[in-house]
């Protein structure tokens, strides 16, 4: 292979693990799962008069849950679904298109 070649296979590369990395799905379900664990404990961990102040109802534990189900389920669209970097004939500029005859 050219030098060419090999630079554009790496920046391919990089381009790919870069879409990887910073697919917001990842970041939206790692940060709601995060939150959701800590929430999560939180309600865990209620006090009775917490518990006496939300009306028996344990908001954090259930708000936790949501937020770890959610979590969740933007990282397995994430797996089920991850995303394509575009191709390079995709990212050449307008002017490097042969005329239409």
């Amino acid at each position: 292979m050219s030098d060419l070649q090999n630079e554009v296979a790496e920046l391919e590369r990089k381009s790919a693990t870069a879409t990887r990395l910073f697919d917001i799905r990842r970041i939206i379900g790692g940060l709601f799962g995060l939150y959701g664990v800590i929430v999560t404990i939180a309600g865990i961990t209620a006090s009775d008069a917490d518990l006496k102040k939300a009306e028996n109802i344990n908001i954090n534990l259930w708000t936790g849950i949501g937020m770890l189900a959610l979590g969740l389920f933007f990282l397995g669209w994430v797996w089920l679904r991850p995303a394509v970097p575009p191709a390079a004939a995709e990212l050449a500029p307008a002017g490097d298109e042969p005329p239409a005859h």
